[in-house]
């Protein structure tokens, strides 16, 4: 059985899909399952393999969904008791550790925007183990000469694309287009999914414009417009589009490794003079 989970781990990660891996470490006693029997999880509770069956498999595969969240693996042990046993309809009563591991590929940026700033985010985001896909209705900015390590280049009006595109709930959306319209018309299509992280680019002033046309007309909620990090980047005093690409990636880091939440939400947000740069 294993070997079967070794290989829908593999597909798991050439697909850019999460997934946690449970495996029994230690087994002592009366056990279902020896050491080193796994169980494949996906985010959405489907499993594949056994560690032995149970109540104490059900909480372990809870336990696996909860660290595909948290993206921290974990060690659980259980002691498996007449009274657990029975519950479990199992005959054992030994002792079992098992090790929860999320597992991702390397996390998926879409960039909307090939703009200047698009641009060096693109190649910082690469260099940062990122896999890079680049939106842009303008082919002059978007290609390869100008995104040489980019996964995907795709030339098409943004919002039309969305339209017809499916992002993976693991995606980081970065949008860093070259005006307001464009960037409205991305941040209408993208605050309503779930996605890993959603940043907009420009000042306080411009965000609360967006956010207020977007309000008005109902197209997104204020809890969905709550999640999106505006301005975008990290407050490392940037101003060229090279430094903003830094504080733009280094905020998709701290969000990939759960230090996000360690960061004070208003250094989370960005000066007002970034507006004289914007996406380009």
């Amino acid at each position: 059985m294993n070997h079967e989970v070794f290989a829908a781990l593999g597909e798991a990660l050439k697909h850019g899909e999460e997934v946690a891996l449970v495996t029994i470490v230690a087994a002592n006693g009366s056990t279902p399952q020896r050491v080193g029997a796994k169980m494949l999880v996906y985010a959405d509770g489907r499993v594949l393999g056994t560690i032995g069956g149970g109540c104490y498999e059900n909480e372990a595969l809870w336990k696996a969904r909860e660290a595909l969240t948290t993206r921290k693996a974990v060690t659980v042990k259980y002691e498996l008791a007449d009274d657990f046993a029975a519950e479990s309809g199992l005959i054992c009563g030994g002792q079992m550790e098992v090790f929860i591991e999320p597992i991702e590929a390397s996390p998926a940026v879409y960039i909307f925007g090939a703009g200047h700033v698009g641009q060096y985010v693109g190649r910082v985001a690469h260099d940062a183990g990122f896999r890079v896909h680049v939106v842009d209705d303008r082919e002059k900015f978007a290609n390869r000469d100008r995104f040489p390590n980019a996964g995907e280049i795709v030339v098409d009006d943004i919002p039309t694309w969305l339209a017809n595109t499916v992002l993976p709930t693991s995606s980081y959306a970065v949008v860093v287009t070259r005006g307001h319209r464009h960037d409205l018309d991305a941040l209408r299509a993208l605050a309503p999914r779930r996605l890993r992280y959603l940043g907009l680019i420009g000042s306080r002033a411009k965000v609360k414009r967006l956010y207020d046309v977007l309000a008005e007309d109902g197209a997104v909620t204020i809890e969905q417009l709550e999640r999106v990090h505006a301005p975008i980047g990290l407050d490392i005093g940037a101003v060229t589009p090279q430094e903003i690409a830094v504080s733009i990636v280094a905020e998709l880091i701290a969000v990939r490794r759960g230090k996000a939440d360690t960061i004070s939400h208003a250094s989370l947000r960005w000066m007002p003079r970034m507006t004289a740069i914007s996406g380009t």
